[in-house]
């Protein structure tokens, strides 16, 4: 592979937020980004070295722009993995590789992979359709997940009882027990070619009451150091099992009772890693690149307590995105705005985020709340 500056290329099938965000740090290293996304208003189009526009979805479109550049990678799994498939037969380096992004597409395939790996998670079973359900109706209430197609919350249906039937996915996907959790956690983990492993720590999510999403989240976890270190381990076992080259997100349960389960992973830089960028002595999204271009793994250590709020589109506003409150937001101490160039909002559309820094985490807490009242997107 060619040296990772000068004329190497590296190739993003993505052209969100999380691949505009990398482009950030790729432009420290000097890297030559193309882009490959379906939308021509895509956040990535502007700051990529070179945008290409179409299906990251259609195979001849994913293997024709993975031959032109030195190194592919994703910001979504939702990409032609077949097409990575040739590439990588014909001596292209991907990043997550194909086979990952396979069993990660699929949420069918991930749990097995986790039975089969001793991975600890909740109990779960396949189902083929709605009828498969009412074959295991002993296990409700539960969630009926689709096997593939779900992304930021979607494809997931809570099953309370056999009346809530009609709700559950015609389709194949699985059936999983539902968890008394008491927290939601998320743990980043790299890995590079060379076997290096580096874990940034646990961060604690807090999900909005209606809407499925993360409205903020906290880093690092107030969970007790016994399951910070079985998080860590659980994490660092994810990544081992797959032989993941790039960055894994693992999402997980903590039960009442301290166990700790995985919930689902992402082969990429995640909403739960936006604070690194501020926080961490190494963003996730350089600990990506670093990851994938087989360098030393830098830093995870914290800098600092901090928050990460979603900005999400307001209620009632679809259209051209317009900010309220940004000077307000701004005379914050320790608040950074990051917004994805996204030039249309709609309900609960990620349109950017923001970061705090504090030394004090109840101060932390206060500001989420200030943040949350003085920022708004409309039309």
């Amino acid at each position: 592979m060619k040296a990772f500056y000068q004329d190497f290329k590296l190739g993003i099938l993505g052209g969100g937020q999380l691949g505009r965000m990398l482009i950030g740090s790729c432009t420290n290293f000097d890297i030559f980004t193309a882009v490959l996304d379906p939308s021509e208003v895509a956040p990535c189009k502007h700051i990529a070295s070179s945008f290409h526009l179409g299906s990251i979805t259609d195979f001849a479109t994913v293997y024709n722009f993975g031959k032109q550049v030195d190194l592919l990678t994703i910001e979504i799994e939702n990409v032609n993995v077949e097409a990575l498939y040739q590439l990588e037969k014909e001596g292209k380096a991907v990043y997550p590789q194909p086979r990952v992004i396979e069993i990660i597409q699929d949420k069918r395939k991930q749990k097995q992979f986790y039975l089969e790996h001793g991975i600890p998670t909740a109990d779960f079973v396949l189902v083929e359709n709605r009828a498969d359900i009412l074959h295991n109706i002993a296990r409700l209430p539960a969630f009926n997940k689709l096997g593939k197609g779900g992304y930021d919350g979607g494809g997931v249906q809570r099953i309370e009882s056999v009346s809530d039937i009609d709700k559950a996915f015609d389709a194949p996907g699985l059936l999983e027990q539902y968890i008394d959790f008491d927290r939601e956690i998320s743990v980043i983990v790299a890995r590079n070619a060379k076997g290096e492993v580096a874990v940034f720590p646990a961060v604690e999510c807090v999900f909005h009451a209606d809407h499925n999403l993360v409205d903020y989240l906290l880093s690092p976890s107030s969970a007790a150091p016994a399951i910070l270190h079985r998080a860590d381990t659980i994490a660092r076992q994810v990544v081992e099992s797959l032989q993941l080259v790039g960055l894994l997100a693992v999402e997980m349960f903590v039960t009442k009772s301290g166990e700790v389960l995985v919930n689902e992973v992402a082969p990429r830089p995640h909403n739960s890693g936006h604070q690194t960028i501020n926080a961490n002595y190494t963003s996730q999204y350089e600990q990506h690149l670093r990851a994938i271009l087989n360098l030393p793994l830098g830093a995870t250590t914290l800098k600092s307590p901090s928050a990460m709020v979603n900005l999400l589109g307001a209620e009632g506003f679809s259209g051209v995105a317009r900010y309220e409150g940004v000077e307000q937001l701004l005379q914050i101490s320790g608040v950074s705005l990051f917004l994805y160039g996204k030039k249309f909002t709609r309900p609960q559309r990620k349109m950017g985020h923001i970061t705090i820094l504090d030394v004090d985490v109840n101060r932390l807490l206060e500001k989420v709340e200030m943040v949350k009242k003085v920022i708004k997107v409309v039309v």
